[in-house]
């Protein structure tokens, strides 16, 4: 097995890039690391199913590299280096940096759905509205300073004066419409940064919408909390709509901007198709909540 170590040297704090990663991998016994960039991706037609990509970088990098590997048939392997790293934590992949190595080394993996939507994939989630507002926003500085917080700081920037929008959400169970503060749609457990979502998995073979009306800040926060609490979506909330499908269709009044995996991808209507086991990542077991 070849490995190619893909590194985005500005994801994060910049701290783990390609020397870093390199030394904890050879020091786990993988010594055959080829080193490429996306930028220039020449050495992608060597790739082949028996090869897998190291992608040491945020949700974005990795969206790129799951990309080459269903392209190529190859594995993936994740060496979490960005903000957030909600896809990680789907996999349930160690914090320490010897450990991630060594699982690595071991070979172990999973099969896990992907999301597709015109000509792109989503791995973690897809945001319409207010929490489409932290990947277009919290950049640069404000995410080197506060981490993972500054999602939840550019989120309540925007909430306190937003009023949302009107939207239609159809899936396989009927369609929901009215006013919305923003929609999630998820494939796994987490997203924004560690939000967990209720009996969720990345290989259940369904997409998770979470779908957020506008509310107060003090409603909003009740309902987080309960959420995070009862680690379950509220039977009854005129708050919270979560709805599990294998597809799901969001058409909104007004062109909205979407956002994908932290990357701004096209705008409103959106057609979204779960794509069941067909990608293969370095993992003991997925993790469903």
């Amino acid at each position: 097995m070849r490995y190619w170590l893909i590194a985005n040297p500005k994801a994060g704090n910049g701290a783990r890039g390609a020397d870093f990663w390199q030394k904890h991998l050879e020091e786990a016994g993988i010594t055959a690391i080829n080193r490429c960039t996306l930028d220039d991706q020449d050495w992608v037609n060597q790739v082949n199913e028996t090869d897998c990509l190291l992608a040491a970088g945020g949700d974005g990098s990795v969206n790129a590299s799951a990309r080459l590997c269903l392209q190529t048939g190859a594995t993936l392997g994740i060496l979490p280096s960005g903000t957030a790293n909600d896809f990680a934590r789907n996999l349930g992949l160690p914090s320490q940096p010897k450990a991630i190595c060594k699982l690595i080394a071991s070979g172990h993996n999973q099969l896990i759905d992907v999301a597709r939507f015109n000509d792109e994939i989503f791995l973690n989630v897809a945001h319409v509205g207010l929490g489409s507002w932290p990947a277009r926003q919290a950049t640069g500085q404000t995410k080197k300073a506060l981490g993972k917080f500054s999602y939840g700081v550019s989120l309540l920037q925007k909430a306190v004066a937003y009023r949302g929008f009107r939207a239609e959400i159809q899936c396989e169970n009927g369609l929901t419409s009215g006013r919305w503060l923003s929609i999630a749609v998820a494939t796994g457990a987490f997203y924004g940064g560690g939000n967990e979502i209720p009996e969720a998995s990345a290989n259940d073979g369904q997409l998770d919408v979470m779908a957020v009306r506008p509310r107060s800040l003090i409603r909003l926060f009740v309902t987080f909390v309960a959420v995070r609490i009862m680690r379950r979506s509220p039977k009854s909330t005129h708050t919270l709509v979560q709805i599990k499908s294998r597809w799901c269709k969001i058409d909104t009044t007004k062109h909205k901007v979407i956002t994908a995996d932290g990357e701004v991808m096209g705008q409103t209507p959106l057609d979204i198709r779960c794509q069941p086991a067909c990608l293969r990542v370095i993992c003991e077991k997925v993790v469903s909540t």
